[in-house]
């Protein structure tokens, strides 16, 4: 168990330092909010920017609310199970 905590954190560790620069627009979406900038327009780049946000929140939402209520029905079925031992027993 200690090793495999052991590896994960140096692999994150090592992700986080030797990082490469990654472009998370496609060339006509940056093409455009490049020109749109450039005219003194920044606007639309803040409301890009936004929207990628908006969409990297979603999906990690989504996953903590079904982990939150799988936890709340595994604890509910821990103790009904306990309660219903108690009486047999």
């Amino acid at each position: 168990m200690l090793k495999r905590l052991r590896v994960a954190v140096f692999s994150l560790i090592a992700l986080a330092v030797l990082n490469a620069n990654a472009f998370a627009q496609c060339a006509m979406c940056r093409g455009s909010v490049e020109s749109t900038v450039s005219a003194g327009d920044t606007t639309m780049a803040s409301n890009l920017n936004l929207g990628i946000l908006y969409l990297f929140v979603a999906p990690y939402l989504l996953v903590c609310l079904i982990a939150y209520f799988w936890y709340k029905t595994s604890k509910k079925n821990v103790r009904k199970a306990q309660s219903t031992g108690s009486i047999a027993g």
